[in-house]
């Protein structure tokens, strides 16, 4: 028998079922690596590995873990990078892309835990559910016409992203709560964000438009910092704003200010610039009107075990099966990929491995 496809997996994993369903197959082994990997131990464990399972989550992986160019040049065997959920912050996908590595999410996969996060905080912002509970915590929860809340049904929803957690919250708003759905979505023409249940506008218009703006997009240069001052004054007075997708895409300061201001009724914030727990001391995590998570949307059972489930299997179809990865952030680094897996394997990545 030949040598086991040798990988390595970053932890946290996000549920036991990536090592179980690796563990099965004897024709793949892999290694773990994590907070306590020093620097100098990176070229040695990534000797001859050909695939990467890596978090995203930039503040629970040691710098010198990023798969980029400086760990390419330790690790020249590399084929394959596939991160634990749908983003890949951590990851320098131009790198990769220029020495035919491919770069694989898990898209989708907690779409429904984010999703279902997302409108809970929208409702409990809006029916001022934590500033009921901290009034009640100090004695001071006699005047309840002070704690005045608002519906959700009927309302505005601004959806800035409308790819899978997008599309699953426009459909439990629309649906649920009878909101009209609004979504700021460059990469989709009109008719695809109709059959997903929104109207498709520009960003100024629906910050203008909207009761509540939920941000679930990715974080790119693009945007970086998108929901900034300008953004934010651009907002209805009253409006929630809720972000569950990544950190840095709103500036913290700027939401600050918004909320003392008065400008913001309330913001929902599963994403911090540290994460995943912010100082303490941060004014914008103890504000009373907003609704704290640290970075949890996505962590449910059901959302944990079906990306660890769809990572393995991605990594064996590419590898075992001759299958195209279905997640595939850099396609066009696949002719480059090819050539060095034909190199490595003798046989096209297309062709399945020898049972």
């Amino acid at each position: 028998m030949p040598e086991p496809i040798r990988l390595v997996h970053a932890e946290p994993l996000p549920h036991p079922a990536w090592t179980e369903i690796i563990a099965a197959d004897r024709r793949l082994a892999t290694t773990p690596v994590g907070a306590a990997t020093e620097e100098h131990e990176v070229a040695r464990l990534f000797e001859g590995v050909r695939a990467y399972q890596v978090g995203s989550l930039r503040d629970e992986l040691p710098r010198h873990l990023w798969p980029d160019a400086a760990l390419l040049a330790r690790a020249p065997d590399l084929l394959a990078v596939s991160t634990h959920g749908a983003g890949y912050d951590t990851v320098d996908v131009p790198a990769m892309t220029r020495a035919g590595v491919l770069v694989m999410t898990q898209a989708g996969g907690n779409a429904e835990g984010v999703a279902e996060h997302a409108v809970a905080m929208m409702l409990a912002l809006l029916k001022r559910i934590p500033e009921a509970h901290r009034a009640m915590l100090e004695g001071r929860a006699q005047d309840r016409a002070a704690l005045m809340g608002r519906e959700l049904a009927g309302r505005t929803l601004g959806l800035i992203g409308l790819g899978n957690i997008g599309t699953r919250v426009a459909r439990i708003c629309r649906d649920a709560f009878s909101c009209r759905v609004l979504a700021a979505d460059p990469y989709l023409d009109t008719a695809t964000v109709a059959a997903r249940g929104a109207e498709k506008v520009d960003l100024s218009e629906l910050l203008a438009a909207s009761d509540v703006v939920s941000i679930h997009c990715p974080l790119t240069e693009e945007t970086r910092g998108m929901i900034g001052g300008t953004a934010l004054a651009a907002m209805r007075d009253g409006a929630i704003l809720v972000n569950t997708a990544r950190q840095f895409i709103h500036d913290e300061a700027a939401v600050l200010e918004a909320l003392e201001s008065g400008r913001l009724a309330g913001a929902g914030l599963d994403c911090w610039d540290r994460e995943p727990q912010p100082d303490p001391a941060n004014a914008l995590l103890r504000h009373p009107r907003v609704l704290a998570s640290p970075h949890t949307a996505g962590v449910t059972e059901e959302s944990r075990r079906r990306i660890a489930t769809w990572g393995a299997q991605q990594l064996i179809g590419l590898f075992l099966r001759g299958e195209r990865p279905p997640r595939l952030v850099n396609p066009e680094a696949w002719p480059r990929f090819a050539e060095r897996f034909a190199h490595a394997f003798g046989r096209s990545p297309e062709t399945p491995a020898p049972a």
